[in-house]
């Protein structure tokens, strides 16, 4: 998958059909001698611990941004909770109230961001 001189090609084509495979999930080039180890490395089932089955390979990303188990903090208190509690917390979290400095009233969290507004 490179430009070489043509007058290397044939030389390089025999090489290359000789040695290197195309990995059947990656389509990455892998040297024929490695293709077993790559293959139990990258591409084995592993189990998450939201009990999902996944590509070795593509853990990490899973764990980052799509788990439900991944660890998020609450925009309101910072706590850490699990990706799948967030928003219920959310909820009862920026439905508390806090006493504003300016008027005394009782202002919702949710809504203290926006409150010096229309505070006055």
């Amino acid at each position: 998958k490179k430009d070489i001189p043509l007058a290397n090609f044939i030389m390089h084509e025999i090489h290359c059909s000789r040695n290197i495979e195309v990995c059947r999930y990656c389509s990455e080039l892998i040297p024929k001698s490695e293709i077993k180890n790559h293959i139990e490395s990258e591409h084995a089932q592993v189990t998450c611990k939201c009990r999902m089955k996944i590509e070795k390979c593509l853990l990490k990303d899973h764990e980052a941004s799509a788990c439900p188990l991944r660890p998020a903090a609450c925009q309101y208190c910072d706590i850490q909770l699990t990706f799948n509690k967030l928003q219920d917390h959310e909820i009862y979290c920026g439905a508390r109230t806090e006493r504003c400095g300016g008027c005394s009233r009782n202002i919702m969290v949710k809504d203290l961001k926006e409150h010096p507004r229309v505070c006055g």
